[in-house]
């Protein structure tokens, strides 16, 4: 065990209850004592890794943060999503439907990451843009700005989708490119 809820310390979202975490130990950045952030419950984050929740994050639901995830800030995590490998999460970021977080991704500001979209590999996704639907963004991609990726669309390689920009349906974007005004 590397941790443990803390009963008497708990926050209510949607009826219901998120409990504050408690290091028992040393692992990663994390020292035995340090208070973590909000969960619902044990199966919500794993005791194997480095994995952690911190500040005022809020994960619950069928969620999962696993391996050397960290979830911090005023960041919500919930539904079914799962977050995983080196990822980090955080400032207010939602992660949230059947959403994958993977790899060494970042999710990060407003952004939202939601339904049956992933992203994995390198890529970033920040500020207020959104990912969502069966969308995937992958390798060293990054999604930021105002800019959303929907539907089947997929977006790798060293792309840059910013602006106000829109990547959707059934589209492709790969390689070294910078897109602020696919429609």
């Amino acid at each position: 065990m590397k941790y443990k809820l803390i009963k008497n310390d708990f926050i209510e979202v949607s009826n219901t209850k998120l409990y504050r975490i408690k290091a028992l130990k040393d692992f990663g950045i994390v020292k035995k004592g340090d208070l973590g952030g909000y969960i619902q419950s044990e199966e919500n984050l794993s005791h194997d890794g480095d994995a952690w929740v911190s500040e005022n994050a809020r994960v619950y639901g069928d969620t999962r943060v696993y391996g050397n995830a960290r979830v911090y800030g005023d960041t919500r995590v919930y539904g079914n999503a799962h977050v995983y490998g080196d990822t980090r999460v955080y400032g207010n970021a939602h992660v949230y439907g059947n959403a994958h977080v993977s790899g060494n991704a970042c999710v990060s500001g407003d952004a939202c990451v939601s339904g049956d979209a992933c992203v994995s590999g390198n890529a970033c996704v920040s500020g207020n843009a959104w990912v969502y639907g069966n969308a995937h963004v992958s390798g060293d991609a990054c999604v930021y700005e105002n800019a959303r990726v929907y539907g089947n669309a997929h977006v790798s390689g060293d792309t840059r989708v910013y602006g106000n920009a829109c990547v959707y349906g059934d589209t492709y974007v790969s390689g070294d490119y910078l897109w602020n005004c696919i429609n």
